[in-house]
């Protein structure tokens, strides 16, 4: 499996009214200093409606000011329609972030 699909596999396991950060899918799949490379997969994911990348925020639980469909208003109301809360751009990671087992 490469690097893309190793990303892809594992943000299907994230569950609506959840996000996960680039450095949480690296470590995860055994690449904890490929944060970048994750971006760039989840920027050319060939499956937007399967493969939540709307799920995935910045260390901080900012939303990707460049969100590759649509643009950070649309990720904020995919987002918000699965229950979390998204104020000036931020999601609160102490109260959505998904902790993988």
């Amino acid at each position: 499996m490469n690097f893309h699909q190793r990303v892809y596999e594992f943000l299907r396991t994230v569950p609506k009214g959840k996000v996960v950060t680039y450095g949480q899918i690296a470590a995860n799949i055994g690449a904890p200093r490929s944060s970048r490379q994750v971006g760039w997969a989840l920027h050319v994911n060939p499956q937007p409606g399967v493969i939540p990348c709307h799920r995935v925020v910045n260390r901080e639980g900012r939303l990707a000011p460049a969100f590759a469909f649509g643009g950070i208003e649309v990720q904020a109301s995919l987002l918000r329609a699965e229950g979390v809360e998204v104020n000036d751009g931020y999601v609160d990671l102490s109260r959505y972030q998904y902790k993988a087992e």
